[in-house]
């Protein structure tokens, strides 16, 4: 037996692509991770904690860097997929120059990245977070096409 369900001709579901949502989901996992890498650095002088927290920078920014490229595809485009697209191009672009901050302050000689990294990891975390919600907010139902 067989049912038909039937649609209205309205609103239809746009998701962002697979790829973007991929990316895009990939940086606050990585951002957390240096976040816990800086704490663990802080509260114990290991070295090898800093050294993490410099390769899991290197993999959020590359990521960022990716998820940031494709928030200028929707911006240019003016997809409807994402509500507010320059405020998601923004929020990843703050992120990113704050990592390449974060990466520089990683930088420095062993004890001399503290508290600056750790603040700033913070900082970049709670953007990172900031604009993935926006970004994948965007299965926002709009008119079909």
């Amino acid at each position: 037996m067989t049912s038909a369900v039937a649609r209205s001709p309205g609103p239809a579901l746009y998701p962002l692509h697979p790829l973007h949502a991929f990316v895009l989901a990939g940086i606050v996992p990585l951002f957390i991770g240096v976040l816990l890498n800086d704490y663990a650095y802080w509260s114990s002088y290991v070295l090898q904690w800093k050294n993490f927290a410099s390769w899991m920078l290197i993999g959020a920014l590359v990521f960022n860097g990716l998820a940031w490229l494709g928030s200028i595809v929707s911006l240019v485009r003016a997809d409807e997929r994402m509500g507010t697209p320059l405020a998601y191009f923004l929020l990843l672009l703050a992120t990113f120059v704050l990592g390449v901050i974060n990466s520089l302050i990683h930088a420095k000689d062993v004890w001399a990245s503290m508290p600056a990294g750790l603040v700033v990891s913070v900082i970049t975390v709670i953007l990172a977070c900031a604009a993935t919600w926006i970004g994948l907010a965007s299965w926002r139902i709009g008119g079909a096409k």
